[in-house]
């Protein structure tokens, strides 16, 4: 008998901690920002706004963001010195003296850190001294560290973790728990000592205690639930992996058993276009707006927009060219949306007064960015087209139509938006037209479409030149759309403003002019070959152009 409880003691001494269950704090609501939202959210959100991260490896160990803001929170003491603060730029880092290697650092060692110290205070000064209150270059950098220190103090001293509800009314501040509110202290009691269960029960009894505060200003459990689940699922990211699967599967029986991997591709790209509709529907229903108030929902819409026109189009034509132009076309953005979460915020936030119609919010916005859907289509079946120039494959003339037809589809929205946008401008601001970026840009798009077809129908330029001008013009699209929000930063339409991924952008440009060079090559090539000495091979050389 001794020996098996000599045994038995050595296991549980030798056995790990069992780690604590954070889940029961998920749905607690948590008031920023404007609205109310679940605790997980709020620790995703900002452990993203502190590391560009949703999940750190500290202390040896992968650590949700959940576990971390539950570690600021309820033992704040320990987290000066652990790296979670971000600094990415390369100059700012050397500037201010630290590991050019390392991407996080701690507070404390950026607080003893006299370099850093001197550019925060230097850029504290210049936006007081700005007009715009705008701050660039390693100014721009070191404001930014210094914001995310701020947060991190903050989230140490539970300040923004404001849980408790408001009695004054539905909009009115939540408050965060008092340091000595004896729930609080169980559930900390309970993590500083690493216990599973008075953890869980601690969680429990909290949630209980919160929920009984101003029940009747409390969100709705369905939507805290539903939007636990959307920021679980990742409906978005699910959606490029399928339409990336759809592609492939159409490119890898373009040769052989074409009619299985057509319908393959089909049920997967409509499974991805279903995941996406699920996303949106899920924000639509949590925000109670339209999903296009800034970048990333325009980005991650345009995309559906891209690949519900194809499959529309591939109903009535059944080219192939459609679902395989739109697949892959959509999985770039949805991509970027995924991956680039610092310069594409994937929050839901209210929306700024002047979007606070949701009647022109889904006309204007939906229709203008529905058209560059339509657009991103034809650049992804010009490519197609391009592509089989630069092979030496003449595109047959139906693949060109396709491109025409789904242009048109472009110009029509593109119209549409733009006038509907000159009725609100009048509505919001008192002025149909002035000449702002945002405004020009979108004309510059619309003109430049137009000359592709007009181009076409006057006999400029035929099936080749429709392909080049697809490509070419969307890079106009790109300026409207990303340029002026992104690279500009000027205008009426500043909330849609942000930063980042110039580097991206202008790399893309760059692609897009080489390959529509090489393709403009090669067709010149191509048609020299042609012996011009009348006849029909006069007229196939003339048409080809």
């Amino acid at each position: 008998m001794r020996p098996l409880l000599v045994l038995a003691l050595i296991l549980a001494i030798g056995a790990p901690a069992r780690a604590l269950d954070f889940k029961p704090l998920e749905a607690i609501p948590v008031q920023e920002g404007g609205r109310k939202k679940p605790c997980l959210v709020f620790a995703e959100e900002n452990l993203l706004a502190l590391s560009g991260r949703t999940a750190l490896t500290l202390d040896g160990r992968t650590q949700s963001a959940l576990e971390i803001l539950s570690g600021l929170w309820l033992a704040p003491e320990a987290w000066g010195s652990k790296p979670i603060l971000l600094v990415n730029n390369l100059p700012f880092k050397s500037a201010a003296g630290l590991d050019e290697k390392r991407k996080w650092f701690s507070r404390d060692e950026l607080a003893a850190n006299p370099r850093f110290l001197a550019l925060l205070q230097h850029a504290e000064a210049a936006r007081r001294t700005a007009m715009d209150g705008k701050l660039t270059g390693t100014n721009q950098q070191a404001a930014q560290v210094g914001e995310r220190i701020a947060r991190l103090d903050q989230l140490r001293g539970g300040e923004l973790l404001r849980v408790v509800a408001n009695p004054a009314g539905a909009d009115a501040a939540w408050f965060p728990l008092p340091p000595d509110d004896p729930a609080l202290a169980a559930l900390r009691g309970a993590f500083v000592a690493g216990d599973p269960a008075a953890f869980a029960k601690a969680a429990a009894a909290l949630r209980t205690a919160l929920a009984g505060e101003a029940p009747q200003f409390q969100p709705p459990a369905w939507k805290i639930a539903l939007e636990v689940a959307y920021q679980k699922v990742h409906p978005f990211r699910w959606a490029w992996i399928l339409y990336l699967a759809a592609g492939i599967t159409l490119a890898v029986t373009s040769l052989r058993g074409r009619r299985a991997g057509y319908l393959v591709a089909w049920l997967l790209a409509a499974t991805g276009a279903l995941f996406q509709i699920a996303g949106f529907a899920s924000r639509i229903a949590i925000a109670g707006r339209p999903p296009v108030s800034n970048m990333y929902e325009s980005v991650i819409w345009v995309a559906f927009g891209a690949v519900f026109f194809a499959l529309i189009f591939e109903t009535i034509f059944r080219g192939r060219y459609f679902l395989l132009g739109a697949t892959f076309a959509a999985v770039i953005p949805l991509l970027l949306a995924d991956s680039q979460p610092l310069a594409l915020d994937r929050s839901i936030h209210p929306l700024t007064p002047i979007l606070q119609s949701n009647f022109w919010l889904a006309t204007h916005v939906l229709i203008i960015t529905l058209s560059y859907a339509a657009f991103l289509l034809a650049l992804g079946v010009a490519h197609i087209a391009l592509g089989k120039v630069l092979l030496g494959r003449p595109p047959s003339a139906a693949l060109y139509n396709y491109i025409y037809r789904t242009i048109q589809v472009g110009v029509l929205l593109l119209a549409t938006g733009t006038i509907l946008g000159a009725v609100w401008a009048n509505y919001s601001w008192g002025r149909f037209w002035d000449w702002d970026p945002k405004e020009t840009w979108a004309l510059v798009a619309l003109l430049g479409y137009l000359i592709v077809l007009h181009g076409r129908i006057a006999g400029a330029w035929g099936g080749f030149g429709l392909a080049l001008g697809a490509v070419l013009a969307f890079q106009s699209v790109l300026m409207a759309w990303y340029g002026v929000n992104f690279v500009l930063g000027v205008g009426l339409h500043s909330y849609g403003f942000g930063s980042g991924g110039f580097g991206y952008a202008l790399t893309f440009v760059a692609i897009e002019l080489a390959f529509a060079a090489a393709a403009a090559i090669r067709h010149r090539a191509g048609r020299s070959a042609i012996p011009r000495t009348g006849g029909d091979a006069t007229v196939l050389a003339d048409q080809s152009a």
